[in-house]
């Protein structure tokens, strides 16, 4: 959480005075009112973080739905769902490609989503979690705005990095290996895979949606990874298996972001119900939730006992 700023010290100014620090006057004596002038060394930031509030835990904030706390005095919005939202319509586009759906194999129509709504906006709400101060939601939405912007510079015809004719497909790769291009593929997503799974560890004191979001993502690029590998092998039926289960788990990946989103934009001024997002036990929250329960039922007791 940042630091909260004396309001008594963003009126600090210092006072114009003449020579030697004594008042300027003119020669019949009238005394000249300086307009008060900032003092030049007055910082506002330099009282953050100074005390002992209690700051954002790296998955917690406004990057974890249900534990999001308005900070006081503060005019940023929440992030998050705007990052999630991203993400979430960007993965379900390619998944339904990875899945074949209604015999759509071709993944380009998720380029100009790539672009501009998964890379440039999650992008965008990654830069924002770092002004509010979040390091994971920063971390996570930046690196998968990047992710979606390279795999869109990957598609994108003119660049070819992948297509035929392009560098993968030279006579002298050829002559190595003709099936470079799916190792190439499967080091790219391996990348994500471990990216996706030091995030994920990082959740597990957290909520159960926000766990099983990075836990189905974390799997989809494994599924993935591994489609390109078996493809290099000459295993087709394997690697198009592969392709479809991580279009599978891609799908449940964005539905699970669209949840975490809602759950992070509905409250009482805007929605009629809340989605539970289930707290695990041994997080911040559980433990709260396991106290405020156990000190219900002591009260219960004790009222029956005086009774």
């Amino acid at each position: 959480m940042t630091g909260q700023v004396n309001p008594a010290s963003e009126k600090e100014y210092v006072h114009v005075t003449g020579v030697n620090g004594i008042d300027r006057h003119d020669h019949h004596g009238h005394e000249h009112h300086h307009h008060r002038r900032p003092d030049p060394h007055w910082n506002p930031m330099k009282n953050l973080h100074k005390g002992d509030e209690p700051r954002l835990p790296a998955f917690g904030g406004e990057f974890q739905p249900g534990l999001w706390r308005p900070i006081e005095h503060r005019k940023f919005a929440n992030p998050a769902p705007l990052g999630l939202s991203a993400f979430a319509l960007t993965t379900f586009v390619l998944s339904c490609v990875n899945l074949n759906a209604r015999h759509v194999n071709i993944p380009n129509i998720a380029v100009p989503l790539a672009f501009g709504y998964g890379g440039l906006v999650q992008l965008l709400a990654g830069m924002w979690e770092m002004a509010v101060g979040n390091t994971f939601g920063a971390t996570a939405l930046s690196s998968y705005g990047g992710f979606w912007i390279a795999y869109g510079i990957m598609l994108t015809p003119n660049w070819n990095i992948v297509g035929a004719g392009g560098p993968y497909q030279t006579d002298a790769a050829k002559a190595i290996d003709p099936r470079m291009t799916d190792s190439a593929l499967g080091f790219f997503l391996t990348g994500w895979f471990i990216f996706t799974t030091i995030l994920l560890l990082c959740t597990l004191r957290s909520t159960v949606m926000f766990f099983l979001l990075f836990f189905s993502l974390d799997l989809c690029f494994l599924m993935l990874a591994c489609s390109h590998y078996a493809a290099n092998n000459g295993v087709e039926t394997a690697a198009h298996k592969l392709t479809q289960a991580g279009g599978g788990f891609g799908m449940v990946a964005a539905f699970l972001a669209w949840y975490n989103a809602f759950a992070g934009i509905a409250d009482s001024s805007n929605s009629f119900f809340l989605v539970p997002v289930f707290h695990f036990p041994w997080s911040e929250k559980g433990r709260e939730e396991r106290l405020a329960r156990t000190a219900t039922r002591t009260e219960e007791e004790d009222g029956k006992g005086s009774a």
